[in-house]
């Protein structure tokens, strides 16, 4: 079937989503969160691919001031990740019923699937995070800085406005609040340690908004965490090697449904005896 697409009421802002079928019924959901300019549109095929990698349903949405969803009206606040990982996520998966989801988080979309797996912990399956924040570098804030350039002086705005229907609102509620001074000591690490489910985390060797440190932050509180460093990549996995970092995520869901196959096969045993 078309990807179905929607529009759903979530904390009293309007947000677009898009609907994959799972090939399976039986399959898990994984729910992609984009990065920090991200949209369902800059998605592109991805969300397509990874539907027929993975026989999994597949919903992909645009958070509050991105994409088609509603215009961001106000100045962000240092804690709108951890608003949206608390608050908003919870309220959009219940919303459209999906339980045990997989969270596949981009950049941003990560840091907010590590604070709603560290606020909710027996509510994810799995998470899958690429180049996550878990707290603010010098390298991600020159590279904020040079964006800002950028999008002063160069035809950027308008390379955003084909994924962003308000695309001013979009980029300068994500640029003004990286670059506040005081969002320099915004850090997510309290939450790792409540985390309970798997963690694959891919990391470019080239990202130019963030170290390795930050995934390794995170394999050092979660120890089911895997790492999947990629060379010849920035801070893009699934557009600077798409193939790689589809293998890597196909062959991490499909463990994770093993194990979680092998868990209730041993439960049951146990329980018959």
């Amino acid at each position: 079937m078309p990807p179905q697409r929607g529009d759903v009421l979530v904390d009293g802002k309007r947000l677009e989503t898009v609907w994959i079928e799972p090939a399976d019924k039986h399959r898990p959901t994984i729910v992609m969160l984009h990065e920090g300019l991200g949209s369902v549109a800059l998605w592109k095929d991805f969300p397509q691919r990874l539907a027929s990698g993975t026989g999994c349903g597949i919903l992909v949405y645009s958070r509050y001031g991105h994409g088609n969803s509603g215009r961001l009206l106000e100045k962000r606040p240092v804690e709108f990740m951890h608003h949206e990982g608390e608050v908003v996520l919870p309220e959009l998966l219940e919303k459209l019923n999906i339980t045990r989801p997989i969270l596949l988080g981009h950049s941003d979309g990560g840091s907010i699937a590590l604070i709603f797996a560290g606020k909710y912990p027996e509510r994810p399956r799995a998470l899958i995070l690429e180049a996550p924040h878990v707290f603010v570098e010098d390298l991600s804030v020159a590279s904020i800085t040079e964006a800002k350039v950028a999008y002063l002086t160069t035809d950027l705005p308008w390379k955003l406005g084909r994924y962003h229907q308000h695309v001013d609102d979009t980029f300068w509620g994500w640029n003004d609040i990286w670059l506040d001074p005081q969002f320099r000591s915004w850090n997510v690490e309290e939450y790792l340690p409540a985390i309970r489910c798997p963690i694959l985390c891919i990391q470019g060797e080239e990202d130019e908004y963030g170290t390795s440190a930050q995934v390794k932050a995170v394999q050092a509180r979660v120890p089911a965490t895997e790492i999947l460093i990629l060379p010849n990549c920035r801070h893009s996995p699934h557009r600077d090697q798409p193939e790689a970092t589809l293998e890597g995520m196909v062959r991490f869901v499909a463990a994770v449904e093993g194990n979680e196959e092998t868990t209730r096969a041993t439960k049951v045993a146990v329980e018959e005896q």
